[in-house]
């Protein structure tokens, strides 16, 4: 007994030496909603996001310098496809997140996990398993409930913003998938492939940046303080630069669908700060709809 259970404890040890660093990125992702709510309004969320990315990014070209010269004109068309994209993901979530509450953006953006499923399944054809359609609608009951924590009032403008970012997310995945150009590209082929989205991103909150929409990216840098630089940096290198890498090395020494399901607890971490540290309050009916969005995304990711 003992000589067949030796090989498994460090087996297991491995494991959990990959699956921590990918849990800490479902964490800080979780975090992100109540940092990027304490550092913007809806005045300077394009000028935080200019300042988000802009900090990463030369980073990210010094890191990827060699497979963004290996990159052929398809890539980067379909990689700046996907950075337009991108930055609509992050102008609703960003403009949402300012307007609700960071449990209920967490917990709503976690509907990407039904949507993405059934979205493919409009595409393919093939109707998903009934069990799954079961899932689908109690999360969908959940989100309804979630946003009603306060009574049955109509959903905030926030709510809603954040429920188009989970359907842009959905777009993303789901372009990503199917762009000939894009499959099958090693490691360093997907490091050049975000620049280049994360590039065109930068490159659209600049264009609006420019054109008036809000506070220029400088005031706003001028203006912050401590805490406020503290929650740009932790954006920016935790949420952004620090999950990257730890997607692809994580990847690399597991299958891609446990990466996926330890992300998948971003909700969770998310509900989780915001009660704890942003002193959010669900009530009752809110509490009975984020447990409904959690079981919902779980049993859907289970049975797909």
């Amino acid at each position: 007994m003992s000589t067949l259970a030796a090989p498994a404890a460090p087996a297991a040890r491995r494991a959990w030496l990959t699956d921590l660093p990918v849990l800490l990125v479902a964490m800080v992702w979780g975090a992100s909603y109540l940092a990027a709510k304490g550092i913007t309004t809806t005045h300077t969320v394009v000028a935080v996001l200019v300042l988000r990315f802009a900090v990463v990014l030369p980073a990210l070209v010094v890191a990827g310098r060699r497979g963004l010269r290996a990159l052929t004109a398809p890539q980067w068309r379909g990689a700046t496809v996907l950075g337009l994209i991108l930055s609509g993901i992050f102008l609703l979530e960003t403009y949402g997140v300012v307007r609700t509450s960071a449990t209920n953006a967490g917990l709503i953006i976690s509907l990407t996990m039904i949507f993405t499923p059934l979205a493919e399944a409009a595409v393919t054809r093939e109707r998903p398993p009934r069990a799954f359609l079961a899932a689908a609608g109690l999360s969908v009951l959940g989100v309804v409930l979630l946003t009603q924590g306060g009574g049955f009032t109509r959903p905030s403008a926030g709510d809603g913003l954040i429920l188009l970012a989970a359907l842009a997310r959905t777009a993303h995945v789901l372009a990503m998938s199917r762009l000939k150009a894009l499959r099958g590209t090693g490691d360093t082929h997907a490091l050049a492939l975000t620049t280049v989205q994360l590039g065109t991103a930068v490159g659209v909150f600049a264009v609006l940046a420019a054109a008036g929409a809000g506070a220029s990216p400088w005031s706003v840098a001028a203006d912050f303080g401590a805490r406020e630089w503290a929650g740009l940096v932790f954006l920016s290198v935790f949420c952004t630069l620090f999950a990257f890498f730890v997607q692809i090395w994580a990847v690399r020494r597991t299958s891609p669908s446990r990466v996926s399901l330890l992300l998948g607890t971003e909700p969770l971490w998310a509900a989780a700060v915001g009660i704890a540290l942003g002193g959010e309050r669900l009530g009752a009916v809110g509490l009975v709809g984020g447990v409904l969005v959690l079981v919902g995304t779980s049993w859907g990711r289970g049975v797909r």
